[in-house]
């Protein structure tokens, strides 16, 4: 959706989705921190009014903020005052609405106080980056809801271009064509995959796979490319869950920062 602005300089971008689940459980998924950690990255919430709220994204960095608001299970709110260097501050609301069928809405706005547009790109990039982990969330919501789950991430930048990037991606993972609906494995070096495909998504700016995991463990993994106007960045996210997902995590991780960094050397 385009951005939108109003008089008083304010500028925001809205989404809205429907996701499984009653509103306790859509909560606990968007609003705690080991909710976050089963479906976007690590992050830590001091779940009150004035607490601190925390985003770890590895090696694209990090942000904290301040919680602005806390109605469970119906409004989170918080702002981020560092979250590029510059930047003025940007508020996110979250709001929570029960819908018939054990469902619920999700609406999340992005906001930005100015009236320069020096940062609409950015804003128009919080937009672009969440359908991946909205996917997740959802596959999450339906077949692992309240899961210990712990995340391990491996990037790789390259000056190739998207397409090739995702085409080496694929054919080295073994997952060159892959369609959703297919019972799919990686090779055992670094480490074998196996599960369901759940989403495969293609465009000019991105492209990803999701994995619903049966092998080594329970678990979600997201294989990606994204374009960053100069290069290619090539990642993996894996979501592990149940007991066993702390370990599973801490052995993953560097096979896979390692394969990542010589595949694409």
């Amino acid at each position: 959706m385009p951005i939108k602005k109003d008089d008083s300089g304010k500028r925001w971008v809205e989404m809205e989705l429907i996701l499984p689940g009653s509103p306790e459980e859509v909560w606990q998924a968007i609003a705690t921190g080991s909710g976050n950690n089963a479906w976007f990255t690590k992050t830590e919430i001091d779940e009150r009014v004035g607490g601190k709220i925390a985003f770890d994204f590895g090696p694209n960095g990090s942000s904290t903020g301040e919680v602005t608001h806390w109605e469970p299970p119906a409004r989170f709110a918080y702002v981020e005052r560092e979250w590029s260097e510059g930047a003025p501050p940007v508020a996110t609301e979250i709001t929570v609405t029960a819908r018939s069928g054990d469902r619920c809405v999700l609406r999340m706005v992005h906001s930005l106080f100015t009236a320069n547009d020096d940062w609409d790109d950015q804003l128009e990039g919080f937009e672009g980056g969440w359908p991946a982990f909205f996917e997740i969330l959802k596959i999450y919501l339906v077949h692992f809801a309240g899961e210990k789950a712990v995340s391990s991430f491996a990037m790789v930048s390259t000056g190739e271009p998207q397409a090739r990037v995702w085409e080496r991606l694929t054919e080295a993972l073994g997952l060159l064509g892959a369609n959703v609906g297919e019972e799919r494995s990686t090779p055992p070096r670094p480490e074998r995959l196996a599960g369901i495909v759940e989403r495969v998504q293609q465009d000019t700016k991105q492209r990803y796979l999701l994995l619903r995991l049966k092998e080594p463990g329970a678990g979600i993994a997201l294989f990606g490319s994204y374009s960053t106007g100069e290069g290619t960045n090539a990642s993996i996210a894996l979501y592990h869950y149940g007991d066993g997902a702390k370990a599973r995590a801490k052995d993953s991780e560097p096979k896979w920062q390692e394969w990542m960094a010589t595949t694409f050397n």
